[in-house]
């Protein structure tokens, strides 16, 4: 499998090459030369498959090349440790809990994913790589704890100050080691330009090798698709007009499902379920892409202005706008109306959905009130502790702390201020 750069002005490269390189040097994202099929039998049972058989059936045909299989599924084993449970909610709709792995957020598949990867790539090398990273919230989290410790491998991650969680800032600033964090005064745009201007500064390019954690990197993006496919392994019997409704920002989720779906598996529809950052929502409405500045919210991790991975979602349509359109609706909501579906799904179903959640649970919602008789699942895309206060506001309840929150609760946050480009250049070569 070779990668190319959507800019189609670099040259293809291997899967090992688009991991490292993490951005093409025309400043294009990679993409797959091919999208391959799933066999038919293979979906049909898929149920009698385990999660390490679906991981090792959908992972090899993209890395082959590079990983051998032996390295593969002790990858996948470490990777995919956790549960995908399907909880109903209410007839026809379910939640796909994303949050049970290490720092109890989706990110963590695909960080784990990369740093195992890179790990396996620099096992004998003497130089080392630096991992630069922006984040709105959970990424950055997920980044810090694959890769702590992974001999090779520095991470330096880009958040902005004052917009992401307490508990989210814990996360990424406490573990030291290997990690650096950098708190940005800006939006998380304002981080993701200034990690994307890095990889085009051929000065800094000649002095540190850098790659990107962020979903542009090939590695932190496809595993993503594994969502989909152990949903779809839960609910096959009755999967008729599955739809997923993707609480979305940066859009390498959503894009990953669409991967799965190219690759075979079922899904009818997709639903990308956004805060007031409606870039994608107004694009869907006019066919005119008009990103803005994002602007703050109690769903952080979706404050994205600008999605990198959306121009990945276009490449699978082939950029027909009506192609597009028969496969993708996208909502957008207030926190006010996220705060309202999260009372709505507590008082009905007792069950407690973080911010980016009841925004899923939102747009399923919405898609329902064309389509009623769909299947729906909307993805449950972090623990609800991680908005501690939010939750608790507005439900008027409490929850516990989990084991991997309460280990970074007691330690002290370490961070540097930086506020523009050159401070963040000055940073990494020093």
């Amino acid at each position: 499998m070779k990668y190319y750069s959507l800019n189609r002005k670099a040259p293809e490269v291997s899967y090992r090459e688009a991991v490292i390189c993490g951005i093409a040097p025309d400043g294009g994202l990679y993409f797959p030369e091919h999208i391959p099929v799933l066999p038919e039998a293979f979906v049909k049972d898929i149920a009698r498959h385990s999660t390490l058989e679906i991981g090792m059936e959908a992972m090899t045909p993209f890395v082959k090349q590079d990983i051998p299989q032996r390295e593969l599924e002790g990858i996948l084993k470490q990777v995919l440790d956790f549960d995908f449970p399907l909880v109903p909610i209410s007839n026809g709709i379910d939640a796909l809990e994303l949050f049970h792995g290490p720092t109890m957020a989706f990110k963590d598949v695909g960080a784990r994913f990369m740093a195992l990867s890179l790990g396996y790539f620099y096992r004998n090398e003497d130089r080392e790589v630096t991992v630069l990273v922006a984040t709105s919230g959970d990424t950055g989290g997920a980044v810090a704890k694959g890769f702590l410790g992974v001999p090779g491998v520095n991470v330096v991650i880009l958040y902005p100050d004052g917009k992401v969680s307490d508990i989210q800032e814990k996360q990424l600033t406490t573990l030291g080691q290997n990690i650096r964090a950098l708190r940005v005064q800006g939006t998380f745009d304002d981080c993701q330009r200034m990690v994307k201007r890095a990889f085009t500064d051929e000065h800094l390019k000649g002095s540190v090798q850098l790659t990107s954690a962020n979903s542009i990197n090939v590695a932190r993006w496809l595993p993503q698709m594994l969502y989909y496919m152990l949903a779809y392994r839960q609910k096959e019997e009755s999967a008729k007009e599955l739809v997923f409704s993707v609480p979305s920002g940066n859009f390498g989720n959503i894009c990953a499902g669409m991967v799965a779906q190219k690759m075979g598996l079922p899904i009818s529809h997709f639903i990308a379920a956004t805060n007031v950052n409606d870039t994608v929502p107004r694009f869907m409405e006019t066919s005119e892409y008009q990103p803005h500045p994002s602007t703050a919210t109690i769903s952080n991790a979706m404050d994205v202005g600008d999605p990198s991975n959306f121009v990945r979602i276009l490449e699978l349509h082939n950029n027909d706008f009506v192609a597009l359109k028969k496969n993708l609706s996208s909502f957008s909501f207030s926190d006010k109306e996220t705060k309202e579906a999260m009372r709505n799904i507590y008082d009905e179903s007792n069950y407690i959905a973080d911010p980016h959640g009841a925004v899923g649970y939102l747009g399923l919602l919405k898609y329902r009130e064309s389509y009623p008789d769909s299947q729906g699942i909307f993805l449950e895309t972090a623990h609800p502790v991680k908005f501690l206060d939010v939750v608790t506001d507005t439900l008027n309840t409490t929850i516990p702390l989990p084991s991997q929150i309460q280990e970074v609760m007691g330690k002290k946050k370490v961070s540097y201020p930086i506020s523009t480009y050159e401070e963040l250049k000055e940073f990494l070569l020093s």
